[in-house]
């Protein structure tokens, strides 16, 4: 099965009763497939950019697909395009429906999505569907907490949790009905790039460019609560004792959270503790222990770098770490300073400098969206 207009294939999904196969190119062409006689059924395209992500309804009887643009596009089954909205800014990198379809018990029925992108946020999108003006699709809400552009996000098999992974290489599980922040897990050491839940058991799984996958486990119990009281504020200088305590545990140190809090130790502290005073202060006579913990203490103070710098992350070119000047998309889909990804290319690396996969494409296209972004942040800040 080739793509008709024969430019790379970034994205593709079956539908939830696998009888037809949507692809997305990039080139922004979108074509759905028989899936059991392998042919051709109909194609489509959008406006601008490549797609990057595609979701099924529950039901089947539509799609969403999202572009390098930042457009999320409604499509019905039979690929008429319902509807077309500018939904971030710089990019979308993931979207996904949540399997269980809600009814107002009339003729109305709803679909909760979420949608993530380069501009660091979550958003919530409700589409419904009556029959007298057919699917809709309405913005809802943002979720807060990522410092830095999502990557993925992920409906629960029930529908009750989503979760998402970010640059910032954090995990956080919200809450969909009230949509407060249920878990924030920062045990990744960088970019969160993949995340996904079983599909009826209570598990997470989280992927990393630090080339690792890690496992959650949920404990029912304090999910029926759905308390958010252990969860640290974003700014790490302002955590109590109780949140260091909440830290320690969640980095596997919770044996050290007697000692923490008889020193006194918050956020302020925390992050001042050196060497020395673990091992004269605190008497952590273990070198293996008091190395850990100045390990996970050091990502906290590159994370509050980033933070402090005022710099958005996703201005910065992932190779070089500086702001960009002529930002360009290569076929992974990220945005690079343009004469670094060059000198990536020519050195006969034709990998993703993110993904670490094989680039589809050497063709590099101006970001003029993201450039315009920096130069409105660059004169704001001059001013």
């Amino acid at each position: 099965m080739e793509q008709p207009s024969g430019s790379p294939v970034r994205v593709c999904q079956f539908s939830p009763d696998s009888t037809c196969l949507v692809s997305g190119a990039a080139d922004g062409t979108v074509v759905m497939w028989n899936a059991q006689s392998y042919k051709l059924y109909r194609c489509g395209s959008v406006k601008d950019g490549s797609l990057v992500a595609c979701a099924f309804s529950p039901t089947g009887t539509l799609f969403v697909t999202g572009s390098s643009c930042g457009d999320l596009t409604l499509w019905d089954d039979k690929m008429r395009c319902l509807h077309s909205e500018k939904a971030h800014d710089l990019g979308i990198t993931c979207c996904d429906f949540s399997s269980q379809p809600i009814s107002d018990g009339e003729q109305t029925h709803f679909f909760r999505l979420a949608s993530c992108g380069q501009d660091c946020q979550i958003k919530m999108w409700v589409v419904s569907f009556t029959h007298v003006s057919g699917f809709e699709l309405k913005y809802k809400s943002t979720l807060s907490g990522h410092s830095a552009p999502v990557l993925a996000c992920a409906f629960s098999h029930n529908g009750q949790m989503l979760v998402s992974g970010s640059v910032d290489k954090s995990v956080i599980v919200y809450d969909t009905n009230t949509e407060n922040i249920l878990y924030t897990l920062t045990q990744h050491t960088r970019y969160v790039t993949t995340c996904a839940f079983a599909p009826n058991i209570l598990l997470l799984a989280t992927g990393s460019m630090d080339k690792t996958v890690n496992i959650w486990q949920f404990d029912p119990e304090a999910l029926c609560q759905g308390s958010t009281e252990d969860q640290p504020k974003q700014f790490i200088e302002d955590w109590s004792e109780d949140d260091v305590s909440a830290w320690l545990c969640a980095q596997g140190l919770e044996d050290l959270t007697g000692l923490f809090k008889m020193n006194n130790i918050d956020g302020r502290e925390l992050l001042n503790l050196t060497k020395e005073s673990l091992a004269d202060d605190l008497k952590i006579e273990s070198l293996g222990l008091r190395s850990k913990v100045l390990r996970k203490i050091e990502e906290l103070r590159t994370k509050v770098k980033t933070l402090s710098s005022g710099v958005p992350d996703e201005f910065i070119c992932p190779i070089t770490r500086e702001l960009m000047k002529e930002p360009v998309i290569a076929s992974d889909g990220y945005s690079y300073e343009k004469e670094a990804m060059e000198n990536w290319i020519s050195k006969k690396k034709r990998t993703s400098p993110m993904t670490n996969l094989v680039l589809p494409s050497v063709v590099l296209i101006p970001n003029r969206t993201l450039k315009m972004a920096i130069n409105r942040w660059l004169e704001t800040h001059q001013k």
